[in-house]
């Protein structure tokens, strides 16, 4: 394997280049895809990535090249952009018009244009056959498909970046959604407010998985917030948990808070009369007070994999 296109969601795409075709690095090529013939732009992969690639196991089955591209072909691209655009909101004017409960997210046509991909999401199942049939007429010697798609595939193919200020996980590497929970960012004390754990698609963050078994593993023999413990500066009661770094910030009775390492302290059964505020963390509140933090959980809306 010498060269490699990014297809749907930066996914690695080996090419299956004939003889008689010579590429170039950074060369547009027409490549044969289940969607049809598609223009991408092809380059060379490294001789190790080649190396760990041929060990994968379930990788995705190489692209035919059909033939470089021309000048012309770079402009038909171009025609095609637009004619994506004017697509859009013909296909969307006909769903407003037919009242359908449907979010139009993108429109795509191949290159050869034989088929037209129309991406939406629903929170329900939509009957769309007189909108089919109303397509059928505008577009028409070209294969239509509705794709119904999750709000975490719709921000997937629409690309953007995050609030860590880089592209999206779901549009630059990440293959599967995990399931996420909002007990995930309670369990790395972070603050539960919907601004803060939640992505551009509107459900929690997929980089809460990222680091999740490290807290797990760093709260091992951490103290429960609100248990009394001993400390070498005598009794007091947990107020909230440094798990990185493995300290335990502790309220003791004449009121002082003091962090101690979790090694230096001692959970005891004993009455220590300090009371102690809920951590901040927990009780942190924006605009969105009145959203169900719920909603910002997974459903069967959040990701078909359709995409």
């Amino acid at each position: 394997m010498k060269y490699a296109v990014k297809y749907l969601k930066n996914t690695f795409y080996p090419l299956d280049v004939p003889n008689t075709i010579h590429i170039e690095d950074g060369q547009m090529v027409l490549v044969r895809t289940e969607k049809g013939e598609e223009a991408l732009k092809a380059f060379v992969v490294n001789s190790q990535i080649a190396n760990l690639w041929e060990k994968c196991e379930n990788k995705p089955q190489p692209f035919t090249v059909i033939r470089t591209l021309s000048q012309r072909d770079l402009q038909t691209i171009e025609e095609i952009k637009k004619e994506e655009v004017q697509s859009f909101f013909k296909c969307q004017a006909l769903v407003q018009q037919h009242k359908l409960n449907m979010n139009l997210v993108q429109c795509r046509i191949t290159f050869d244009k034989r088929k037209i991909t129309f991406y939406y999401t629903a929170p329900e199942r939509v009957d769309f056959r007189a909108l089919l049939k109303d397509l059928t007429q505008v577009f028409t010697r070209v294969r239509i498909d509705l794709r119904h798609i999750g709000v975490r595939d719709e921000t997937s193919i629409l690309e953007g970046s995050g609030v860590c200020g880089r592209p999206f996980c779901c549009s630059s590497f990440l293959r599967k959604f995990a399931t996420i929970n909002v007990k995930l960012a309670k369990d790395q004390g972070m603050p539960i407010a919907p601004g803060k754990i939640s992505g551009t698609c509107g459900r929690l963050l997929c980089c809460l998985t990222y680091e999740y078994s490290n807290y797990i593993e760093a709260a091992k023999g951490m103290p429960p917030v609100g248990s009394s413990v001993m400390t070498p500066d005598g009794l007091g009661k947990v107020c909230y948990l440094q798990f990185l770094s493995g300290k335990v910030a502790v309220k003791m009775e004449d009121g002082k808070t003091k962090e101690f390492p979790k090694g230096d302290i001692e959970m005891v059964d004993a009455d220590v009369n300090v009371e102690i505020d809920i951590p901040v963390m927990n009780t942190y509140t924006d605009d969105n007070d009145n959203i169900d933090i719920r909603q910002l959980e997974d459903d069967r809306n959040s990701s078909t994999g359709n995409v």
